[in-house]
């Protein structure tokens, strides 16, 4: 509709969301451009000086967002409702229009806003490696990942209690599909806004979830749910194959199209251990590896609140009924397709139940062994090759008789595509991982020396097999 505004947000109005100031950086410094997202987006021509314009300055893009805009939202933080949140050190800069879909370019580190709480609105520029490092790998094991777009050290120095201090700042743009979260609906909630949870409902479904738009009221409302649910779980269980730990995973860190964003203190697995927790503060292990199922059915549940509260007649039961089933198919497909293993039979029910096997063994080999997780998920990749295990740094433990199970259940299986399983990456002796160790070194060269050349090496390493997952 011609009259329709863009960007799309100011449909949302100002209920939603302040204009901001961003914060003004004397001596920006890129040290991160993210050129194939750019070029998936239209941005990839953009000069140095305009990509230091936009992305530090934040001179808006031309005919975009006049004024960044810090968007309201509450959540469940560790399961306790906060109503003071909001975006606090960032700010939506732009929405970019594909053939496809509709992209949001969000801030970290971009300075104070209405929800700072008294913080100071930066970011650490070891807050921002660590998201490129974060996203980066997971788009290569094939998570439904945002995307960091641009990094900039800013000059300053920041005072942080949990790293060393004085500690250099950045500031990042990140890349995702939609900046609205189970939150947004939450705040409107809290707020007993039915008005404008039901326009907030109508905004998704037209930009996020167009199929969905012969549908009215609460039908609509419970189509929506289920179809939230679905896109949780399909991420849920690409984290669980990725060995992946987000950390905090709070109703404000969860968005509705489902994409994993927000890396602060994340982890991946050294080996497989549903007790492993990524946050030194998480003392209880409520976000615990294995407790992310729990936790994700859990925040849609909140989600399915807020919607309840606008559409009395929905069940939110019925919503979520399918999470189980949903995780259950998801988890399967994405271990067969780490492995590029292709199930034989055609019966669905058969089916599953040779992909569960194949689960509990593997799963079952690599907690009795204590085996790498992501150099275990390598050697396997395509089933038995004995050429690869004998090159394995784990070899040893493929002689064991506790491998023997887990390798007659692999024997049912066949090879899913020969061109990934020819692919270069496995003529490499080690896998690619991303453990804390090899993090805070990478780190130490840049913290002590600036030496960014590791963090380049690291990358192309990461980049190195992307598509093979």
């Amino acid at each position: 509709m011609s009259d329709t505004p863009w960007p799309p947000i100011y449909e949302l109005g100002n209920d939603f969301f302040d204009e901001v100031e961003p914060a003004r950086f004397s001596h920006p410094q890129l040290r991160y451009r993210n050129q194939a997202a750019a070029e998936s987006i239209g941005l990839g021509h953009l000069s140095t000086e305009a990509w230091q314009e936009h992305f530090s300055a934040f001179e808006p893009l031309p005919g975009n967002i006049k004024k960044p805009l810090a968007l309201r939202y509450h959540g469940h933080q560790f399961q306790v409702y906060n109503p003071d949140l909001g975006d606090g050190r960032g700010f939506l800069f732009a929405q970019i229009k594909t053939p496809h879909r509709l992209f949001d370019l969000g801030t970290k580190g971009s300075g104070q806003t209405p929800y700072s709480r008294r913080g100071d609105g930066r970011l650490t520029l070891k807050g921002a490696f660590r998201e490129i490092l974060a996203t980066e790998i997971l788009e290569s094991y094939g998570v439904n990942t945002s995307r960091t777009f641009s990094v900039f050290e800013t000059g300053e120095s920041l005072e942080r209690h949990d790293e060393p201090s004085p500690t250099r700042a950045g500031v990042l743009v990140r890349l995702n599909h939609s900046h609205i979260r189970y939150g947004t609906f939450q705040r409107l909630a809290f707020l007993q806004q039915k008005e404008n949870i039901e326009k907030l409902l109508d905004y998704v479904v037209r930009h996020y979830y167009p199929e969905l738009k012969p549908f009215t009221g609460t039908e609509l409302a419970e189509k929506f749910l289920k179809a939230v649910c679905l896109c949780a779980t399909e991420t849920l269980a690409q984290w669980m194959m990725a060995g992946f730990v987000h950390g905090v995973l709070n109703t404000d860190n969860m968005n509705i199209t489902g994409e994993s964003f927000d890396y602060g203190p994340y982890r991946f697995l050294p080996h497989y251990d549903p007790n492993f927790t990524a946050a030194y503060f998480d003392h209880s292990g409520l976000y615990a590896f294995g407790r992310q199922p729990t936790t994700v059915y859990w925040n849609l549940h909140q989600l399915a609140g807020a919607l309840k509260f606008a559409f009395p007649e929905l069940s939110i039961e019925a919503g979520l009924e399918e999470f189980p089933d949903n995780f259950n198919f998801q988890i399967q497909q994405g271990l067969l397709r780490r492995l590029n293993l292709k199930n034989p039979l055609s019966e669905p029910q058969e089916a599953s139940d040779l992909n569960s096997q194949l689960l509990t063994a593997l799963f079952s080999f690599m907690d009795k062994e204590k085996t790498h997780f992501e150099q275990t998920f390598f050697d396997l990749h395509s089933g038995i090759t004995p050429a690869r295990l004998e090159k394995s740094p784990q070899k040893e433990v493929y002689k064991k008789e506790s491998f023997k199970e887990l390798q007659e259940v692999l024997s049912k299986f066949s090879v899913d595509s020969k061109e990934k399983q020819e692919h270069p990456y496995f003529k490499n002796t080690h896998a690619c991982s991303l453990l804390i160790d090899e993090i805070e070194a990478i780190w130490k060269d840049i913290a002590e020396r600036d030496d960014w050349a590791w963090f380049e090496r690291k990358l192309q390493e990461i980049r190195s097999f992307r598509g093979v997952y």
